[in-house]
């Protein structure tokens, strides 16, 4: 899976409009995108077609962000499951950045997550939440 980005934006009218208009622009298209706000400001979490053009647009509008791999889990889709595993995460050190709900098949939610510490927080996703 391509890498996710969590894009701070601020919390007014056409903040997400001018982003999404300058990936447009640069041809990039948008596989998964959620956020929010609360106050002034708010974020985008977001994977795309392409990372090097995403991270460009970024960097070029000045936006601040965090780019990291998304890393794909399965969570029990039942009370507890989320609380289960990120909860196992925060016992590990691991901060996360951002996730984005991706599905349910069956008994189980798929989500992508980007944390601070990838490494530690791999083994503890693989297992499935």
């Amino acid at each position: 899976m391509a890498n996710q980005f969590v894009v701070q934006l601020k919390n007014e009218p056409g903040a997400m409009a001018s982003l999404a208009e300058a990936l447009a622009a640069r041809g990039v298209d948008l596989r998964a995108i959620g956020g929010g706000s609360i106050g002034d400001s708010g974020h985008v979490i977001m994977t795309t077609a392409d990372d090097d053009a995403t991270k460009a647009v970024l960097d070029e509008a000045g936006y601040t962000y965090i780019e990291g791999e998304s890393l794909v889990t399965e969570v029990d889709d039942k009370p507890g499951g989320m609380a289960r595993l990120s909860r196992s995460l925060a016992d590990a050190g691991v901060n996360i950045y951002g996730h984005l709900f991706l599905g349910r098949w069956g008994d189980r939610a798929m989500f992508a997550f980007v944390v601070d510490k990838p490494d530690i927080a791999r083994p503890i996703l693989e297992r499935k939440g």
